[in-house]
């Protein structure tokens, strides 16, 4: 999140224990689990996110929808050797 530029360097856990993190906080991150609830499939993590970044900005994301009428969406995915990938999507 701070590498992103959500938060300062060590505001996490703040952002996190506030609930700004949850589906209907400020900053709204893995509303459909992420990684832990999705699994690491090798190559295709990024498509994943993308995917439920869409679904977001559609409305059409279901019991992980963001309310609001999300406008915005950014995944970032960082993976071996190295890799690094942002999107960002606006509607």
């Amino acid at each position: 999140m701070s590498e992103a530029g959500f938060c300062a360097a060590g505001e996490q856990e703040k952002l996190i224990t506030l609930g700004d993190t949850e589906i209907g906080g400020s900053t709204p991150i893995n509303t459909d689990g992420g990684c832990m609830a999705n699994g690491e499939p090798i190559g295709a993590s990024g498509l994943r996110q993308v995917y439920e970044n869409v679904l977001q900005l559609r409305g059409q994301a279901g019991a992980h929808q963001v309310p609001g009428n999300p406008r915005v969406a950014f995944s970032h995915v960082y993976g071996a050797p190295g890799v690094s990938a942002c999107t960002l999507l606006i509607r």
